[in-house]
Protein backbone atom coordinates (compact mmCIF):
# COMPACT_ATOMS: atom_id res chain seq x y z
CA UNK A 1 0.00 0.00 0.00
CA UNK A 2 1.02 3.29 -1.20
CA UNK A 3 2.00 6.24 1.56
CA UNK A 4 -1.66 8.22 0.38
CA UNK A 5 -3.89 5.28 0.28
CA UNK A 6 -2.17 4.61 4.17
CA UNK A 7 -3.17 7.81 4.93
CA UNK A 8 -7.06 8.16 3.41
CA UNK A 9 -7.55 4.52 5.49
CA UNK A 10 -6.24 6.26 8.17
CA UNK A 11 -8.30 9.15 8.13
CA UNK A 12 -11.42 7.12 7.77
CA UNK A 13 -10.42 4.69 10.75
CA UNK A 14 -10.42 7.93 13.00
CA UNK A 15 -13.55 9.90 11.60
CA UNK A 16 -15.42 6.27 12.37
CA UNK A 17 -13.50 5.46 15.86
CA UNK A 18 -12.69 8.88 17.16
CA UNK A 19 -9.15 7.95 17.73
CA UNK A 20 -6.21 6.15 16.37
CA UNK A 21 -3.17 5.14 17.78
CA UNK A 22 0.41 4.60 16.58
CA UNK A 23 0.56 1.21 17.69
CA UNK A 24 -2.51 -0.37 16.70
CA UNK A 25 -1.70 1.00 13.04
CA UNK A 26 1.41 -0.15 12.39
CA UNK A 27 0.17 -3.59 13.09
CA UNK A 28 -2.58 -3.19 10.92
CA UNK A 29 -0.59 -1.84 8.27
CA UNK A 30 2.57 -3.46 8.76
CA UNK A 31 4.80 -0.71 9.09
CA UNK A 32 7.24 0.71 11.75
CA UNK A 33 5.90 3.06 14.16
CA UNK A 34 7.54 5.90 12.76
CA UNK A 35 6.02 5.60 9.38
CA UNK A 36 2.64 5.30 11.33
CA UNK A 37 3.99 9.16 12.88
CA UNK A 38 5.02 10.59 9.49
CA UNK A 39 1.35 9.71 7.76
CA UNK A 40 -0.20 11.59 11.22
CA UNK A 41 2.02 14.33 10.96
CA UNK A 42 0.78 14.41 7.69
CA UNK A 43 -2.33 14.58 8.21
CA UNK A 44 -2.19 16.58 10.59
CA UNK A 45 -0.29 19.59 8.26
CA UNK A 46 -3.26 18.81 6.15
CA UNK A 47 -5.52 20.07 8.95
CA UNK A 48 -7.18 16.74 8.77
CA UNK A 49 -6.56 15.41 11.91
CA UNK A 50 -4.52 16.49 15.51
CA UNK A 51 -1.71 14.51 16.99
CA UNK A 52 -2.16 13.67 20.61
CA UNK A 53 0.19 11.65 22.76
CA UNK A 54 0.44 8.37 21.03
CA UNK A 55 -2.08 8.96 18.33
CA UNK A 56 -4.49 11.30 16.52
CA UNK A 57 -8.17 12.36 16.46
CA UNK A 58 -10.11 13.89 14.00
CA UNK A 59 -9.64 17.48 13.60
CA UNK A 60 -12.14 19.49 15.84
CA UNK A 61 -12.69 16.61 18.16
CA UNK A 62 -9.83 17.62 20.99
CA UNK A 63 -12.17 18.23 23.51
CA UNK A 64 -15.35 16.11 22.40
CA UNK A 65 -17.01 14.57 24.75
CA UNK A 66 -20.60 12.20 24.35
CA UNK A 67 -23.31 12.40 26.10
CA UNK A 68 -24.72 9.94 28.15
CA UNK A 69 -26.86 8.24 25.58
CA UNK A 70 -24.27 8.50 23.18
CA UNK A 71 -21.49 6.50 25.57
CA UNK A 72 -24.38 3.94 26.72
CA UNK A 73 -24.83 2.74 22.91
CA UNK A 74 -20.77 2.36 22.64
CA UNK A 75 -19.31 -0.79 22.68
CA UNK A 76 -22.10 -2.11 24.44
CA UNK A 77 -21.50 -6.11 24.06
CA UNK A 78 -17.51 -4.98 25.38
CA UNK A 79 -18.96 -3.33 28.48
CA UNK A 80 -21.60 -6.08 29.46
CA UNK A 81 -18.56 -8.19 29.82
CA UNK A 82 -16.17 -6.03 31.48
CA UNK A 83 -19.31 -5.41 33.99
CA UNK A 84 -19.52 -9.38 34.25
CA UNK A 85 -15.79 -9.80 34.80
CA UNK A 86 -15.73 -6.72 37.72
CA UNK A 87 -18.58 -8.13 39.73
CA UNK A 88 -15.92 -11.10 40.80
CA UNK A 89 -13.79 -8.36 42.25
CA UNK A 90 -15.97 -6.12 44.37
CA UNK A 91 -15.10 -7.31 48.21
CA UNK A 92 -17.00 -9.29 50.32
CA UNK A 93 -19.33 -7.09 53.04
CA UNK A 94 -16.46 -4.00 52.23
CA UNK A 95 -16.82 -1.07 50.75
CA UNK A 96 -16.26 0.51 47.23
CA UNK A 97 -16.16 3.42 45.57
CA UNK A 98 -18.25 3.59 42.16
CA UNK A 99 -16.79 6.48 39.53
CA UNK A 100 -19.38 7.98 37.09
CA UNK A 101 -18.70 6.58 33.50
CA UNK A 102 -21.14 4.30 31.39
CA UNK A 103 -18.94 0.67 31.69
CA UNK A 104 -19.07 1.38 35.80
CA UNK A 105 -22.99 2.02 35.51
CA UNK A 106 -23.44 -1.30 33.71
CA UNK A 107 -21.25 -3.21 36.90
CA UNK A 108 -24.16 -1.51 39.23
CA UNK A 109 -26.86 -2.60 37.31
CA UNK A 110 -25.82 -6.32 37.47
CA UNK A 111 -24.99 -6.15 41.35
CA UNK A 112 -26.95 -8.75 42.89
CA UNK A 113 -29.90 -7.37 45.01
CA UNK A 114 -29.10 -9.34 47.72
CA UNK A 115 -25.43 -8.33 48.09
CA UNK A 116 -24.03 -7.43 51.39
CA UNK A 117 -21.97 -4.11 50.46
CA UNK A 118 -21.40 -0.28 51.71
CA UNK A 119 -21.39 2.07 47.79
CA UNK A 120 -19.96 5.33 47.61
CA UNK A 121 -20.92 7.24 44.74
CA UNK A 122 -20.89 10.55 43.02
CA UNK A 123 -22.55 9.18 39.79
CA UNK A 124 -26.65 10.15 40.04
CA UNK A 125 -26.89 7.13 37.52
CA UNK A 126 -24.97 4.40 39.76
CA UNK A 127 -27.11 5.48 42.56
CA UNK A 128 -30.70 5.02 40.47
CA UNK A 129 -29.67 1.66 40.32
CA UNK A 130 -28.67 0.69 43.50
CA UNK A 131 -31.35 2.49 45.26
CA UNK A 132 -33.74 -0.29 45.87
CA UNK A 133 -30.70 -2.65 47.00
CA UNK A 134 -31.85 -3.00 50.20
CA UNK A 135 -27.78 -4.85 51.16
CA UNK A 136 -26.78 -2.12 50.25
CA UNK A 137 -25.55 0.85 52.35
CA UNK A 138 -25.61 3.28 49.62
CA UNK A 139 -23.56 6.97 50.28
CA UNK A 140 -24.26 9.42 47.34
CA UNK A 141 -21.74 12.31 47.17
CA UNK A 142 -23.17 15.59 46.65
CA UNK A 143 -21.69 18.89 44.38
CA UNK A 144 -22.67 20.39 41.08
CA UNK A 145 -24.03 18.20 38.88
CA UNK A 146 -22.65 17.99 35.45
CA UNK A 147 -25.59 17.77 32.97
CA UNK A 148 -22.95 15.51 30.28
CA UNK A 149 -22.60 12.99 32.33
CA UNK A 150 -24.98 13.60 35.90
CA UNK A 151 -21.74 12.83 37.94
CA UNK A 152 -21.46 15.57 41.03
CA UNK A 153 -18.00 17.73 40.75
CA UNK A 154 -16.15 20.80 42.65
CA UNK A 155 -15.85 21.47 45.98
CA UNK A 156 -18.25 19.03 47.99
CA UNK A 157 -17.59 15.83 46.11
CA UNK A 158 -13.77 16.71 46.61
CA UNK A 159 -14.11 16.98 50.54
CA UNK A 160 -16.70 13.78 50.48
CA UNK A 161 -13.96 11.74 48.94
CA UNK A 162 -11.19 13.33 51.58
CA UNK A 163 -12.93 11.82 54.26
CA UNK A 164 -13.59 8.09 52.93
CA UNK A 165 -11.36 4.87 53.05
CA UNK A 166 -12.86 2.20 50.62
CA UNK A 167 -11.43 -1.13 49.96
CA UNK A 168 -11.69 -0.71 46.19
CA UNK A 169 -12.26 2.25 43.56
CA UNK A 170 -14.19 1.27 40.14
CA UNK A 171 -12.62 3.62 37.77
CA UNK A 172 -13.97 4.96 34.34
CA UNK A 173 -12.46 7.02 31.85
CA UNK A 174 -12.69 8.50 28.71
CA UNK A 175 -8.94 7.64 27.41
CA UNK A 176 -5.85 5.95 28.30
CA UNK A 177 -2.41 4.51 27.43
CA UNK A 178 0.69 3.62 29.35
CA UNK A 179 2.32 7.12 28.73
CA UNK A 180 -0.46 9.69 28.57
CA UNK A 181 -2.02 7.79 31.33
CA UNK A 182 -5.63 8.47 32.16
CA UNK A 183 -7.80 11.45 30.47
CA UNK A 184 -11.06 13.23 30.34
CA UNK A 185 -12.21 15.94 28.96
CA UNK A 186 -13.52 17.94 31.96
CA UNK A 187 -10.89 19.65 34.33
CA UNK A 188 -13.86 19.27 37.23
CA UNK A 189 -14.58 15.41 36.18
CA UNK A 190 -10.87 15.18 36.23
CA UNK A 191 -10.24 16.02 39.87
CA UNK A 192 -13.01 14.17 41.40
CA UNK A 193 -11.95 10.98 39.95
CA UNK A 194 -8.62 11.43 41.26
CA UNK A 195 -10.15 12.31 44.47
CA UNK A 196 -12.22 9.18 44.48
CA UNK A 197 -8.73 6.90 43.29
CA UNK A 198 -7.07 8.29 46.75
CA UNK A 199 -10.05 7.04 48.88
CA UNK A 200 -9.53 3.47 47.72
CA UNK A 201 -6.50 1.14 48.55
CA UNK A 202 -7.79 -0.47 44.99
CA UNK A 203 -7.79 0.73 42.14
CA UNK A 204 -9.33 -1.30 39.47
CA UNK A 205 -10.09 0.29 36.51
CA UNK A 206 -13.11 -0.68 33.66
CA UNK A 207 -12.40 0.33 30.43
CA UNK A 208 -13.08 -0.41 26.70
CA UNK A 209 -10.06 -1.22 24.32
CA UNK A 210 -11.33 1.59 22.02
CA UNK A 211 -10.37 4.16 24.44
CA UNK A 212 -6.62 3.23 24.41
CA UNK A 213 -4.37 5.88 22.74
CA UNK A 214 -7.06 8.06 23.19
CA UNK A 215 -6.28 11.55 24.87
CA UNK A 216 -7.94 14.49 26.30
CA UNK A 217 -7.49 17.24 27.76
CA UNK A 218 -7.25 16.84 31.71
CA UNK A 219 -5.26 13.88 33.29
CA UNK A 220 -6.55 12.64 36.48
CA UNK A 221 -3.75 9.23 36.82
CA UNK A 222 -1.12 6.76 35.73
CA UNK A 223 -1.11 3.35 35.37
CA UNK A 224 1.21 3.25 38.74
CA UNK A 225 -2.05 4.21 40.43
CA UNK A 226 -4.15 1.30 38.72
CA UNK A 227 -4.00 -1.78 40.18
CA UNK A 228 -6.05 -3.93 37.66
CA UNK A 229 -7.66 -2.57 34.37
CA UNK A 230 -10.39 -5.22 33.15
CA UNK A 231 -10.85 -4.44 29.35
CA UNK A 232 -12.05 -6.48 26.30
CA UNK A 233 -10.39 -9.00 24.08
CA UNK A 234 -10.12 -5.82 21.79
CA UNK A 235 -6.56 -4.75 23.35
CA UNK A 236 -3.54 -4.37 21.30
CA UNK A 237 -0.84 -6.64 22.67
CA UNK A 238 1.47 -3.94 22.67
CA UNK A 239 -0.58 -1.59 24.67
CA UNK A 240 -0.81 -4.60 27.11
CA UNK A 241 2.65 -5.27 27.48
CA UNK A 242 3.52 -1.32 28.10
CA UNK A 243 0.08 -1.27 30.75
CA UNK A 244 1.57 -4.55 32.46
CA UNK A 245 5.28 -2.85 32.39
CA UNK A 246 3.93 -0.27 34.49
CA UNK A 247 2.70 -2.29 37.14
CA UNK A 248 -0.57 -3.11 36.59
CA UNK A 249 -2.63 -6.22 36.17
CA UNK A 250 -4.80 -6.67 32.83
CA UNK A 251 -7.56 -8.73 32.03
CA UNK A 252 -9.20 -8.87 29.08
CA UNK A 253 -12.73 -10.47 28.77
Amino acid sequence: MYAPERRQEILHLAREAGSVDVLSLADRFQVTAETVRRDLTALDRAGLVRRVHGGAIPAGRLDFEPDLTEREATAADEKDRIAAAALSRLPDGGSVVLDAGSTVARLAAVVPVDVALTVVTHALPVAARLADHTGIDLHLVGGRVRHRTRAAVDAWALRAYAEIHADVAFLATNGFSAEGGLTTPDLAEAAVKRAAMAAARRVVLLADSGKAGQEHFARFGSFADVDLLITDTGLAPAHQAAIEAAGTEVVLV
